[in-house]
């Protein structure tokens, strides 16, 4: 069982610490557990049920109320609240359900999201602040890889559902070859750019994650693309500067597009060989000049 600080469980919920104690004192919903030291902690039960009372009392319920519930009314206000416009009702959802390991309402939620705002909005908004949390997680020890590795999947799998909803592009139709180099394993940006430029017409050569540079060689020189796009995001800066060198001398003319972590671009500094993209609106700007 893992244990969380109250400095954590604010990080996480939302909730401040002085209504946390305020709870605490006038309702029996949550009860902390303490130290032979008299210091809260919290355990992973009561963080899910805190993640669920945050996104209660955002949509409007009283914690009297709540404090009244049993477990499966809460479970059930919470899942009608999970199509909620507001981005903590999902987020938190996310959460509660990756620790619970909840497939079915994991999926539900992601495959909502897209449907009601389209990927790209879904991703910024959404899936992007998500995974941001479950870096806090990953941070204070609380997320199991197993469960990182579950979540990112499910994800996975809902990207590569809408992009094959796209049309193949037309004849003629410009193209992009796009890859994550050696050691880089973290594909969800990749495949966000992916389904932008398929949505826009480009003709995408999708390579995928942990691509050895040397391996491009043959690849650019019998698609002959218009554009490489790849992202550094794990933080070995080392590697950097020397996978660009190697890039650009394979790649002759094609423009290197390049996003990521903005510590790894730091590296290059104004290199003239690259053109910097650091967020989605400036990789659609960047593709519409060029179609």
């Amino acid at each position: 069982m893992s244990k969380y600080t109250m400095a954590q469980i604010v990080t996480l919920t939302g909730i401040n610490a002085h209504t946390l104690r305020k709870w605490e004192t006038r309702y029996t919903i949550i009860d902390p557990e303490r130290t032979d030291t008299n210091i809260r902690y919290y355990s992973d039960a009561q963080l899910k049920k805190l993640l669920n009372i945050s996104l209660l009392t955002k949509n409007g319920y009283r914690i009297s109320k709540i404090d009244k519930m049993s477990e499966s009314e809460i479970y059930e206000a919470v899942t009608q609240q999970v199509s909620d416009d507001s981005n903590i009702v999902e987020i938190n959802a996310l959460i509660a359900s990756m620790l619970d390991m909840d497939e079915s309402t994991f999926d539900k939620i992601v495959k909502e999201q897209i449907i009601k705002r389209g990927l790209l909005a879904a991703t910024v908004e959404v899936i992007y602040p998500f995974l941001n949390q479950v870096g806090v997680l990953w941070g204070v020890d609380k997320v199991m890889p197993a469960q990182e590795h579950f979540v990112s999947s499910l994800v996975k799998k809902r990207f590569f559902s809408s992009i094959d909803q796209l049309p193949y592009s037309k004849e003629g139709a410009p193209s992009i070859v796009m890859f994550l180099t050696e050691y880089e394993h973290h594909e969800l940006g990749l495949l966000l750019a992916y389904y932008i430029a398929r949505q826009m017409g480009w003709k995408v050569y999708y390579l995928g994650q942990n691509v050895p540079v040397i391996n491009l060689k043959q690849v650019l020189q019998d698609i002959k693309p218009d554009v490489m796009f790849t992202m550094f995001i794990t933080p070995i800066h080392k590697t950097v500067l020397p996978k660009v060198d190697d890039l650009c001398a394979y790649a002759g003319k094609t423009p290197l597009w390049v996003s990521g972590n903005p510590e790894n671009i730091e590296e290059l500094g104004n290199d003239e060989r690259i053109v910097y993209l650091p967020s989605p609106e400036d990789l659609i700007n960047k593709l519409k000049e060029k179609n």
